[in-house]
């Protein structure tokens, strides 16, 4: 009897950042599903973000860097370390030929995916956002196919772009359409979240805004509010003050069950937040993150405000005041709540993971491009 065959290896690369793996975690989960080999190319940052993947997934850890951080001794060794990183992926790919090579942005990236162009592996890209990161953009016009998770997205001159949507994780898969509960006179959950380190204008507007709403109100208000560690003790302790219920911690393992029970979400809009919102269907008020190249938490946010379903809060213009009178839009009209909830959900895309699975099979089995031997 012939051996079997050895299923077909996908190498996911991706940088240490929620907005990068959450998505990269989902087309790994469906592509085991599909009964592939799948290893996670990363630094050793993003490897502390890695503990949510299937234990089934291969952790690559190569060295890489950027040149945004450090002093200047850094700076003149980053082109060393990414290097070494780019021989590293090589040796590991000669070894273990992938089908296809996924970059999902981030710097940590860099070397699986300039080794798959150097062997002439087939390649593609998966962009979360609506305006490419910088890896992204390098790469854009050395790759067979790429993926889009915001439709439309700005795309260099010549790149044809497929439009996937942006995959979310199997446990918020689940919650998928989950049934809304509208606000009304009983306890109301209020879920603050701004990526995976937290965001410092959550924690300075969002207890001051609901601390100012009228009593009936703000008594009733059960709040998970996601803050950086040196936030959290004057964050708790002014909900404390308020008089309101709230958890407050530096990262939600259950994200997934409490965006469920939520009236209202209030987040910045990076790609993945927006996708679990949208999946799961919640009102939302989203304050893109100012300092986003490009803007790009904007462009993020756009589907969901033109259909209705969020509110938009410029950073420049978010204040205690201003944020207090949009939850009170929400929370005091139990019907608008609804509407938003059905028109966030009219943007999910659950099946982006399937679509984004399917583009990667077809890159394997079109693309010949033969590693050099």
């Amino acid at each position: 009897m012939a051996p079997a065959a050895t299923p077909p290896l996908l190498l996911i690369a991706a940088g240490g950042t929620g907005g990068h793996m959450f998505p990269a975690q989902a087309l790994a989960e469906e592509m085991l599903a599909r009964g592939w080999r799948v290893t996670l190319s990363t630094d050793d940052r993003g490897a502390r973000y890695a503990g949510g993947f299937p234990k089934a997934v291969q952790i690559q850890q190569v060295a890489s860097a950027t040149f945004a951080r450090g002093g200047a001794l850094a700076k003149v060794g980053t082109p060393l370390k990414i290097g070494a990183g780019v021989l590293a992926a090589v040796r590991a790919m000669r070894r273990d030929r992938p089908a296809v090579v996924v970059g999902f942005g981030g710097y940590p990236s860099i070397p699986a995916l300039a080794a798959a162009v150097l062997l002439r592996l087939p390649r593609m890209i998966h962009e979360q956002n609506g305006v490419l990161g910088k890896v992204n953009r390098v790469f854009a016009t050395r790759v067979d196919a790429f993926a889009c998770g915001t439709w439309p997205t700005d795309l260099p001159e010549g790149v044809a772009g497929t439009p996937t949507g942006n995959p979310v994780r199997a446990a918020v898969l689940e919650r998928a359409g989950a049934p809304f509960i509208p606000p009304g006179d009983y306890p109301l959950s209020v879920l603050a979240i701004g990526g995976s380190q937290g965001a410092r204008i959550l924690s300075d507007m969002v207890p001051a805004a609901l601390a100012s709403l009228p009593e009936p109100l703000r008594t009733r208000l059960r709040v998970s509010h996601q803050a950086r560690a040196e936030d959290m003790a004057r964050v708790t302790a002014a909900y404390a003050e308020a008089g309101i219920d709230a958890d407050v911690q530096p990262f939600f393992t259950d994200i997934p069950r409490r965006l469920s029970e939520a009236q209202l979400v209030i987040s910045r809009s990076g790609a993945s937040s927006v996708a679990d919102i949208s999946v799961v269907g919640r009102p939302s008020i989203l304050i893109p993150f100012a300092a986003a190249a490009g803007d790009h938490q904007t462009a993020n946010a756009r589907g969901l405000v033109e259909a209705g379903a969020a509110i938009l809060v410029p950073e420049s213009r978010a204040t205690p005041a201003s944020l207090a009178e949009q939850i009170a839009l929400v929370l005091d009209n139990p019907a608008a709540a609804q509407q938003m909830a059905r028109a966030a959900m009219s943007c999910g895309i659950p099946d982006a993971a399937e679509r984004l699975a399917a583009l990667v099979e077809t890159v394997a089995t079109t693309t010949n491009k033969k590693a050099p031997t």
